[in-house]
């Protein structure tokens, strides 16, 4: 079928390695990459991720820093897969786990542009996992190996200059590492950094 062939297009792999990195490095390269969930043969949501955020174990602000537990055992698995948690009760945030097993680290999606949309409809991350339809069920699903939810390498070349990396948002411990990246030129990032105008629209 024209449309299977369609799909396994927008299958970009990445290299080999690429999730088997510590999360800081693993995050600023996933900008510029593709986010696509399929609802149905006809039905798709695709956007172009624009801003990430970094955990690992060895810091305070990461789920897996003082153990493992029932609720935060997927960051501790396989790099390359879904760690899908609910944030304060209300909404879910989808993150890729990254670097090696039993060892939580982990990249959060926390903007995605999508063409065509209101430039802010998935301008955060619980406002990403909404657009897109992602609950605890895709949680430790590998972010490559299925046909429902995926990302996809992008074609593009970001060079450093293209992106702002600033500190996180949203936690009360380990505040002043930076460890967020955002897309300097997109209007759909959740918070700029001070001083950082957003782009005039095209």
């Amino acid at each position: 079928m024209i449309l299977d062939k369609y799909w396994k297009i927008e299958k970009h792999l990445f290299p080999k390695n690429f999730f088997y990195r510590h999360s800081q490095f693993v995050a600023p390269d996933l900008i510029g990459c593709y986010l696509i969930k399929k609802n149905n043969e006809k039905d798709r949501v695709k956007g172009v991720i624009v801003e990430t955020e970094a955990y690992s174990q060895e810091e305070e602000a990461c789920h897996g820093y003082r153990k493992r537990t029932e609720s935060n055992k997927s960051l501790f698995g396989k790099p390359g897969t879904f760690y899908i948690y609910k944030s304060y009760g209300i909404h879910h945030c989808l993150n890729i786990v990254t670097d090696k097993e039993n060892f939580a680290s982990g990249v959060l999606i926390r903007a995605v542009f999508i063409s065509k949309k209101n430039e802010r409809l998935a301008s955060g991350p619980g406002l990403v996992t909404k657009t897109f339809g992602v609950d605890i069920s895709f949680n430790s699903l590998e972010v490559v190996n299925n046909n429902s939810l995926w990302i996809s390498q992008s074609d593009s070349n970001l060079e450093k200059k293209d992106l702002i990396q600033t500190t996180r948002i949203g936690i009360s411990k380990a505040k002043n590492i930076k460890w967020r990246w955002y897309l300097k030129n997109s209007r759909s990032v959740s918070k700029r950094l001070k001083g950082d105008r957003t782009p005039k629209f095209k």
